[in-house]
């Protein structure tokens, strides 16, 4: 029995690439205000990218349940010079079932994945693009240039994040990374057989390994709206991430366990030694009460980072589907006709 997947039938080289197309799959969340403006910029890119590479491309747009018209938008977006696809789930299933959704439905050999809030340039996919099919590399993926606009706390908590879920990890996770990026053919096969329920694209992308390489950029403001994600969002897909990715909190619980239990055993050797020198007892009551209010404490922290753990066993156990289906709809570039009618266009 082969434990292992070879995926190297699947390499990709300069003159091998653009036969295989790009599927851009950008989840969608109550995004129907800069829908139109943001599928209108996607599809210059792709004209730009079949100019230059003779790239195919398609964009599968995935409605993760939104409340207002984002879908009846969707719906209507044309196929100019891009292949579209609209995938609507049944209910709202967070951004990691939208995008393991929009990588089940791409057609074409990478995926690139996007936000639909219009903070991620398109014109950055270009270079994208180009350290895929010029420079060999299998994931390119995106990062924040830096924080300087984010207050202090924030970024502490998020190099704590990266600082924990990297703590014993073979493979890193690299820090200030996002969504924003593209996988070659091979990447994608990889991706799609992993097993697990519980997702962490950012985790997982960095797992499978390959020929990997950063690109900085500033995030541009959003044209429309606010974002949907608070503190509280941010925090659960933090324990997401942890949870699902890594035992690092594990590590945590137990390093904290032997910390306590240490010290527990100087205060003890502290008070015998008290007794024995000066032959004064210490009085109990507060160092009893505060000692068994931090036993509790760490007691009930370790008991619930177990519990997430054996909450995402559970999930596992159980197999339920990521995501429901409710509609599906494609629309198709007709590459021949818009050629022919440029060519009518550049006579006349």
């Amino acid at each position: 029995m082969t434990l292992g997947s070879d995926v190297s039938g699947m390499t990709t080289t300069a003159s091998t690439a653009a036969a295989k197309g790009l599927s851009i799959v950008i989840p969608v969340y109550n995004e129907a205000a800069g829908l139109t403006a943001l599928h209108q910029r996607i599809c210059e890119l792709a004209k730009t990218l079949r100019q230059r590479y003779r790239l195919s491309c398609e964009v599968v747009y995935v409605d993760d349940g939104s409340k207002d018209a984002t879908l009846s938008i969707a719906r209507s977006l044309p196929a100019d010079a891009i292949d579209v696809q609209v995938v609507s789930l049944s209910r709202n299933f967070g951004k990691e079932a939208a995008l393991m959704a929009g990588l089940d439905h791409a057609r074409l050999g990478a995926v690139m994945f996007m936000d639909g809030d219009g903070q991620h340039p398109p014109a950055l996919v270009e270079q994208l693009v180009r350290h895929w099919i010029d420079d060999g590399y299998d994931v390119v993926y995106t990062a924040k240039a830096h924080r300087d606009n984010e207050p202090f706390l924030r970024r502490l908590a998020v190099h704590g994040f990266y600082a924990l879920i990297n703590w014993g990890a073979r493979q890193k996770i690299p820090e200030d990374a996002g969504d924003f990026r593209l996988l070659s053919p091979r990447a994608v096969a990889a991706l799609r057989q992993l097993p697990e329920r519980n997702r962490f694209f950012k985790g997982l992308a960095s797992w499978i390994g390959f020929r990997q390489i950063r690109v900085d950029y500033e995030p541009a403001a959003r044209a429309h709206g606010v974002t949907t994600f608070n503190a509280a969002s941010l925090l659960g897909l933090s324990i997401e991430g942890l949870t699902s990715f890594s035992v690092a909190p594990l590590r945590f619980a137990s390093l904290l366990g032997v910390i306590l239990a240490g010290g527990a055993f100087l205060f003890g050797l502290s008070i015998l030694w008290e007794v024995f020198t000066t032959g004064k007892q210490v009085p109990g009551y507060p160092s009893l009460v505060v000692g068994l209010m931090t036993i509790g404490g760490v007691q009930l922290i370790m008991i619930g980072i177990v519990g997430e753990y054996i909450g995402k066993i559970l999930s596992e156990l159980k197999a339920r589907p990521i995501y429901f289906v409710a509609e599906h709809s494609e629309k198709h570039f007709e590459a021949g006709k818009a050629d022919e009618a440029a060519s009518r266009t550049a006579a006349e």
